[in-house]
């Protein structure tokens, strides 16, 4: 049987090749960084990572990774309720919960599995759940296991949203589902006019905060802080695995009971080991550091602006937005990669997007800034787009 998969894989990835749209995975020689070596020793600027506030090799988050290590352990070689659970994941969990302002929250191995579990519990045959278009991948692989009514509203349109409400009249249970930032666009959600739809529809909100959390609102606490709706979000999903050091580990943080129902009944969890202990470990240091200064904050929403600028003022298309993701629109998935190539040879590290990560059509470039950029490799990272924007027609000559 082999045989005949082997034929259709080839051919299917001759076409991904023959489009322009085969994704290569670079190799890197050093830890994650600001600045960082690939394969064949080329030394590079890293604007890809979302590595937004640079703890990925943060000292004190190392220190921490390895006396957690010492303390306990590599792993817990099962599940939690089989297993037992440690001490250090129960901090976390109420660390998780007192810095977002909910009742509880529940750990998982990535956020992709903490939305894979997130909404089948709640959300039976006579549910409804109804969810933004650009919604992230694993957002739309969670909402696919359940049995729930499943409506789509065309991407921040709150019209329609509110006639996808309309339509779930009948449902006990409705939830709205949106990513807080959009990853592909940098975009913030209209979370304030999605918390009124819900109180007047009387719907549940769920916010995926992975692109917020740690670094967006006046205390980091995310998009739910950065549009004033604490308190009215009924469940974030979220990741340690960007802005929070950047290894791995999701959690949800919602209301107790529905904490406490997801211990129950989310088969992620129920089914999967649970973070590591160093990753826990690095993680609480990590929360410590961004509650303690906004200083890394306001080094990265510096950077942001620094590189918008330049960028524009050199003839970019931009997605607009203050967002850290700064997506350079060139719509052709061939133009996006063949670009992207040249910016490796000029010392800039960055990837090009295009179908299906993104609709066709609209092939970018997506800069993501960190804290740990200078001031310097800001300046150099434009520079090198605009040499190689011309090169490509991009810009006139």
């Amino acid at each position: 049987m082999y045989g005949k998969l082997k034929q259709h894989l080839a051919r299917e990835l001759e076409s991904i090749r023959g489009d322009g749209l085969y994704k290569e995975e670079r190799v890197l020689q050093v830890p994650q960084g600001a600045g960082i070596e690939v394969a064949g020793g080329k030394k590079v600027v890293n604007f890809c990572a979302n590595n937004y506030l640079g703890l990925s090799n943060h000292p004190q988050l190392l220190e921490a990774a390895k006396a957690a290590l010492d303390r306990w352990g590599y792993g817990l070689s099962s599940v939690r309720f089989i297993c037992g659970t440690q001490e250090v994941h129960k901090q976390l969990e109420r660390r998780i919960a007192e810095f977002l302002g909910f009742d509880d929250s529940i750990l998982y191995a990535a956020c992709f599995d903490a939305n894979g579990g997130v909404f089948e519990p709640f959300l039976g045959a006579d549910g409804a759940v109804i969810t933004d278009a650009f919604n992230h991948a694993s957002i739309i692989d969670g909402i696919r296991l359940t049995k729930a009514q499943r409506l789509i509203y065309r991407h921040a349109d709150m019209n329609d949203l509110e006639a996808k409400l309309k339509e779930a009249a009948g449902a006990r249970v409705r939830m709205i589902a949106t990513d807080g930032v959009f990853s592909m666009d940098g975009e913030v959600a209209s979370l304030a006019e999605i918390c009124d739809l819900a109180e007047r529809y009387d719907a549940l909100v769920l916010v995926d905060d992975s692109h917020a959390t740690g670094f967006m609102g006046k205390n980091g606490r995310g998009s739910l802080e950065h549009c004033g709706v604490e308190g009215r979000v009924d469940v974030v999903t979220s990741t340690l695995g960007k802005a929070m050091g950047g290894a791995s580990g999701g959690f949800v943080a919602a209301h107790a009971e529905m904490v406490d129902y997801l211990r129950q009944r989310s088969r992620p969890y129920l089914f999967s080991n649970t973070v590591p202990p160093v990753v826990v470990g690095a993680a609480l240091v990590a929360f410590d550091l961004i509650s303690q200064t906004t200083e890394l904050r306001d080094r990265l929403m510096k950077r942001t602006v620094q590189f918008r600028k330049g960028m524009t003022e050199a003839g970019f298309e931009l997605r607009p937005g203050e967002h850290p993701i700064v997506p350079i629109m060139l719509y052709e998935a061939q133009l996006a990669q063949g670009m992207a190539r040249d910016l490796l040879d000029e010392g800039i590290y960055v990837i090009g997007f295009s179908f299906p990560v993104v609709p066709k059509g609209q092939a970018r470039i997506r800069v993501q800034l960190s804290a740990a950029h200078s001031a310097e490799q800001v300046d150099r990272a434009v520079e090198a787009f605009v040499k190689v924007g011309r090169r490509h027609g991009v810009l006139p000559n």
